[in-house]
């Protein structure tokens, strides 16, 4: 099965080309395009490119194309994206912006470019489905909850792959089979020692999730991506009483103030310097003292977020880092990790300082508890769901 992996943003379309079948994955191609103002050009563009290196002779041979979409009203879960998931995505554009209307484009628009071609979405909350009630219930009235409030969870693709490798990691089997095909089966049961991970995706965006036999019991983001850590240049969680506060004594409407939280808030907000790690990094070295707090404060909500949840599954077998930030800053990764002795994590400095944007271990020998690096790879979760949801689904 060829399966093309389409990733949208707003002005942005890059894509990967997989070979799937039972035996396992095979990339054959990738490409992008950066300042999009057409996405049909765009994506025309990228199937005559495909022909023309040699990839394949025609575009109806791709299968199927595979969606990382964000957020949906009503809709979770790994789903054929059909006229039900596009309205979906629509009637949470004021909730996503940034990520819904660019998707809801491209799955019209590859339905066009690629007509004999399956069309699967999968949700960044679906990884969240199974997170009990209580810890996805906002305290809020009823009207607020019917309408869809509530905490769903993002990153999920990153998240599961996690939860999939540090399970073959810690050599449980069991519990990464079960994570892989959670989205077809649910949860299963798991016998012997409970496995809990806490899984840290930082990057541009950034969140914690606590994950327990394969599967996440809570997420530091909620109804948003704007919520949970200090984001890149988006607040993370405040308090509801500051937006009407600052609204009145500012003199600014909820427009602007949204614009404020969402493009002028987080690391930018804070440091006044940028919302990339690498430029905090360097103001510090500077004497930056608003570019100090920046990095302190994501540092000291990262920790908050991993005792959470190590809190509430009773303990921590792996402390995981992902993404951007995750795989390459060392600095961050120390500081997270520091004077966690006494709940069974040992730090090992010298392989911290080895390890750059590939998998390792960071733990020491004598530690209780792993410390793993395992670099994001959400493009390779998403083929893989897509192959799974065309293989139990008949046409």
């Amino acid at each position: 099965m060829l399966v093309l992996i389409a990733n949208l943003g707003s002005t942005s379309f890059k894509y990967r080309l997989y070979r799937m079948d039972q035996s396992g994955q095979e990339v054959l191609a990738k490409g992008g395009f950066e300042r999009v103002s057409d996405y049909a050009a765009v994506i025309d563009e990228a199937l005559a490119n495909l022909q023309t290196e040699g990839v394949i002779s025609s575009a109806d041979e791709i299968d199927a194309v595979g969606f990382k979409t964000v957020l949906g009203k009503d809709l979770s879960g790994c789903v054929i994206a059909d006229d039900i998931c596009v309205k979906a995505l629509e009637d949470f554009s004021a909730v996503a912006p940034a990520h819904n209307p660019p998707y809801a484009n491209g799955i019209r628009q590859f339905a066009k470019s690629l007509p004999k071609a399956r069309l699967v979405a999968l949700f960044e909350t679906a990884f969240y489905q199974w997170v009990p009630e209580e810890r996805a219930t906002y305290a809020l009235p009823k009207s607020w909850r019917d309408i869809g409030i509530r905490r769903y969870g993002f990153h999920g693709a990153s998240h599961k792959f996690v939860a999939e490798r540090s399970a073959e990691l810690l050599g449980r089997d069991d519990v990464a089979l079960s994570t892989a095909s959670l989205y077809q089966n649910g949860p299963a049961p798991i016998s012997g020692k409970a496995l809990r991970v806490v899984s840290c995706h930082l990057g541009g965006s950034s969140s914690v999730t606590g994950i327990y036999n394969g599967v996440a019991i809570g997420t530091s983001m909620g109804f948003s991506p704007q919520s949970g850590l200090p984001q890149n240049n988006r607040v993370g969680d405040l308090d509801s009483g500051a937006l009407p506060y600052a609204m009145k004594t500012l003199g600014i409407s909820l427009e602007e103030a949204e614009r404020q939280l969402t493009k002028e808030s987080g690391l930018q907000g804070v440091s006044g310097v940028s919302n990339d790690i690498r430029d905090i990094h360097a103001a510090i070295k500077e004497g930056n003292a608003d570019a100090a707090l920046a990095l302190s404060s994501l540092i000291d909500s990262i920790r908050h977020w991993v005792g959470a949840f190590a809190w509430q599954m009773g303990g921590i077998d792996a402390l995981v880092f992902t993404a951007g930030i995750g795989e390459n800053d060392h600095a961050i990764r120390k500081a997270v990790c520091e004077g966690l002795e006494e709940f069974g994590l040992v730090f090992d400095q010298e392989r911290n300082l080895a390890c750059r944007a590939v998998e390792g271990e960071l733990s020491s020998a004598n530690s209780k508890a792993k410390i793993f690096v395992i670099p994001a790879n959400e493009e390779l979760v998403l083929a893989r769901e897509v192959f799974r949801k065309l293989s139990h689904t008949k046409n």
